[in-house]
């Protein structure tokens, strides 16, 4: 029996393709704006989405200990595989439910969902936020990055709004600490662009 499809990998079957294209963005100069406000290494990290491995890799490199959760099978393995680190810990999981995640019940001090939050429609948006700030201990650090621009072909892609995403994460008790809008797409694309979002976890 096939198994079911996690929403939001379609189109990124095509393993190598994918894993060339990411690992073609440079880590430095996509996360430099966020670097400057997370807590300090070896800080506990969760990586959500976490493709080739290229930013599990990049802050592993800087004294993160990252658990990295990627949902499709062949980019987890290869992405274990380009860049071993005993630094790194791979889990099979996915968004909004994060169930595997959810029933180990840990805590980290910097949660990132680079490229992912686009791949989710708003119902799912408001069931993953408040699962998602579970993860994040208090003062803790949330880093979102939110793709605007046409859908490429037979990918899974919904709109995203800073505004919105911001009063989203304000429910589930993030305080936002940085926006930057039109950022690169580091892409051939013109008509992409990001917008880059930060919180921090308030004490209750």
């Amino acid at each position: 029996m096939e198994a079911e499809r996690v929403s939001g990998t379609e189109g990124y079957d095509d393993t190598e393709a994918m894993v060339r294209r990411f690992e073609a963005i440079p880590f430095a100069a996509l996360h430099e704006p966020v670097l400057k406000l997370l807590p300090k290494p070896p800080a506990r990290m969760l990586d959500i989405g976490a493709g080739s491995g290229r930013d599990a890799a990049g802050f592993a490199a800087l004294g993160y200990r990252v658990t990295a959760v990627e949902p499709m099978a062949g980019l987890r393995r290869r992405a274990a595989s380009l860049h071993p680190s005993p630094s790194i810990e791979w889990v099979d999981d996915s968004l909004p439910e994060l169930a595997r995640m959810t029933a180990r019940g840990e805590i980290f001090d910097v949660v990132m969902l680079t490229g992912v939050w686009m791949h989710l429609a708003e119902t799912q948006h408001r069931r993953a936020m408040p699962i998602v700030a579970r993860f994040v201990r208090a003062g803790g650090v949330l880093g979102l990055s939110l793709r605007h621009g046409p859908v490429p072909t037979g990918r899974r892609m919904f709109p995203v709004s800073g505004d919105e995403t911001i009063a989203l994460a304000a429910e589930s008790g993030f305080e936002k600490i940085l926006r930057l809008d039109d950022q690169p797409a580091f892409s051939t694309d013109p008509a992409v662009h990001w917008t880059l979002l930060a919180f921090r976890k308030r004490a209750r």
